[in-house]
């Protein structure tokens, strides 16, 4: 951690700290792993409970035992997979010809007029396959990128670049959900709900057993061997608690992804319409259910249940419902169109536009390139309630 400087090089008072520098940069990074090394703690234990104490320490029928071992192995196997392949796998790097020259950029950054930005930014994008817009018709520029965005791509700020096809970031995976891998993050919410399903199952009547303490007393022959009185039961007894629990917080989040599947929707797009030159129409890359669920796992059913890639396309252009408008010119002005409609919510208008608002409003920026947290709009994702001001913020809805 260093002392904060100010614009002319003299240090700030004492106490006045900034986070800068190597060491605040590792720790950050160190952070940021927590959520994934508590899953990770949560799982290892979960196997530890379920196959040492509850298979092998109390479950006595030997073809319950073998059916109990074998099924959980292999959800155990196919959700770790999933997991792994939605951490560690890029989210995507933007092709080198969206990019925008440093001469250019500079010029783009140092012009105050709007119609000579425009001008300038339809001139950049002529020959690259864009059709969104910006609330106000212009071509989507990321300021700190210095690059045309594609159709779907955002700037992810923690992150720190523009990511193909963002769905939100993930703090549980540390990593952006995206083009790349938001077929993992659908199939390792599957297996996790499917994981927790089996656990609570079976160990369901070993709860109900250990909770009610009826061999406790007696004694009785047929009581179980895993000494009750032992920290076994504990262990079962927390198991089913904690796979009931996460069971039902991953039913609802499950479902709403299924559903943005179905209707070929991002996370962000279903807070914040996708804008094309006629205006926002959330249903704008909607081809209809089936076509739909194909781009997100392929046309080859072989591959549908397995973390591996086999969705459509490369992440840079999309099919839309309607065919997008082969000139850049004359792109009029969406921001008169009415308000943006989401799943159910209407938003306020904006007048000023969320992807170049830098360039014309002394960079006071609001939106995708914000220098915020980015880390709280993501958990506001996952409990399907976003956490918004009264002007919807774009891409830190995660």
């Amino acid at each position: 951690m260093v002392l904060r400087s100010s614009e002319n090089g003299l240090k700030m008072p004492p106490g006045v700290f900034s986070f800068q520098g190597p060491a605040c940069t590792l720790c950050v990074r160190v952070f940021k792993w927590c959520p994934v090394l508590f899953i990770t703690a949560v799982v290892a234990w979960s196997y530890y409970a379920y196959v040492i104490q509850l298979c092998l320490f109390t479950v006595e029928n030997i073809f319950e035992k073998v059916f109990y071992l074998v099924g959980y192995h292999a959800l155990f196997a196919i959700f770790a997979w999933s997991y792994w392949q939605t951490i560690f796998t890029e989210p995507g790097t933007i092709p080198k010809q969206f990019y925008v020259p440093q001469p250019e950029a500079e010029r783009l950054e140092k012009e105050h007029s709007v119609d000579a930005q425009r001008q300038m930014l339809e001139r950049l994008a002529k020959q690259l396959p864009v059709s969104c817009r910006t609330i106000n018709g212009m071509i989507r520029y990321c300021e700190k990128c210095h690059l045309i965005k594609p159709d779907r791509a955002h700037h992810c700020s923690v992150c720190g670049r523009c990511v193909l096809k963002m769905d939100h970031h993930c703090p549980w995976v540390n990593n952006c959900v995206s083009f790349t891998n938001y077929k993992f993050f659908v199939l390792f919410l599957a297996y996790s709900l499917i994981y927790c399903l089996f656990v609570a199952t079976t160990t369901l009547q070993y709860f109900i057993k250990f909770w009610t303490m009826q061999c406790f007393w007696g004694r009785a022959p047929h009581c179980l061997r895993n000494d009750l009185e032992g920290l076994g039961r504990f262990h079962i007894l927390f198991l089913f608690f904690v796979a009931f629990m996460f069971a039902i917080s991953l039913v609802s989040l499950f479902g709403y992804h299924c559903y943005l599947v179905l209707v070929n929707r991002s996370t962000l797009e279903s807070f914040r319409p996708p804008i094309f030159r006629t205006g926002p129409d959330k249903n704008g890359f909607s081809l209809g259910r089936h076509a739909n669920f194909n781009e997100v796992f392929g046309d080859d059913w072989h591959y549908w249940f397995l973390p591996i890639f086999s969705s459509l396309g490369d992440g840079v252009t999309y099919p839309t419902r309607t065919p997008a408008s082969s000139s850049y010119n004359s792109m009029g002005n969406t921001a008169q169109t009415q308000a943006s409609l989401g799943d159910g919510v209407t938003y306020p208008q904006r007048m000023v536009d969320e992807d170049t608002d830098g360039l014309l409003n002394n960079r006071q920026r609001w939106a995708e390139n914000d220098e915020g947290d980015h880390s709280d709009a993501s958990q506001a994702s996952h409990s399907a309630n976003p956490d918004r001001p009264s002007i919807l913020r774009a891409d830190h809805l995660v």
